[in-house]
């Protein structure tokens, strides 16, 4: 039996949506300091979750394993530590659960495993929004020892934004299309509960700071 197209569209999404993630994850790019107070005005801070790096515009020279203690104490940062690695790992899970689920080799596919996979890989999805949206917001805010006045958005947050994105659309329709009624209703009631917090929370706006932050 041929395996349906929506079924295929969701396994491409999902490792695409893993991989922006893990590069958003671990490069020190989720917000850049420019016009630095004490340094030479071509020096870029480069902030990530696990590490800082300090650029220069000119001769492209990278140090990074910068010490910002009051950068790292901040509560979005072991947050977004913990809920970017799980993402990751719950994303790797979901794939191994959903491609046995979708297989072509058989008469049918398993449409209950494919959908316990789906909903997986729609959950990573909503746990790389969440860090994502919630530092975006707090961008300006972050306290750190380094002074600045101009801050932006980096590369990360956009990397993280188009993962989550790609992995919720390829879980939802997995999980959709398998039939699972159960994975589907988990989905839905998750995403309303992540729409009411960004909302109450000013969240749902973050997207729209990162474009103009970005600027």
């Amino acid at each position: 039996m041929r395996t349906p197209g929506i079924l295929i569209f969701g396994m491409v999404m999902a490792p695409c949506g893993w991989i922006l993630d893990l590069t958003s994850t671990v490069a020190p790019n989720w917000r850049t300091l420019h016009s630095v107070q004490g340094q030479a005005s071509d020096v870029i801070i480069q902030q990530g979750i696990w590490d800082i790096c300090k650029a220069s515009e000119i001769d492209r020279v990278i140090e990074c394993n910068q010490v910002d203690t009051a950068y790292f104490n901040n509560q979005i940062i072991e947050v977004a530590q913990g809920l970017m690695v799980a993402s990751l790992i719950v994303t790797l899970i979901g794939i191994a659960v959903a491609i046995p689920g979708v297989r072509c080799w058989k008469d049918r596919p398993q449409w209950v495993v494919a959908g316990l996979g789906g909903l997986l890989i729609f959950l990573s999805g909503v746990m790389t929004i969440i860090p994502i949206a919630w530092y975006t917001h707090i961008l300006p805010n972050v306290t750190t020892t380094t002074t600045s006045t101009d801050i932006r958005v980096g590369f990360c947050i956009v990397l993280g934004y188009i993962g989550g994105i790609f992995e919720i659309l390829g879980g939802f329709q997995i999980s959709q299309h398998s039939g699972c009624s159960v994975c589907v209703c988990v989905c839905v009631c998750v995403w309303l509960l992540l729409y009411k917090m960004m909302i109450h929370h000013d969240l749902i706006i973050a997207p729209y700071r990162c474009m103009t932050l970005a600027v």
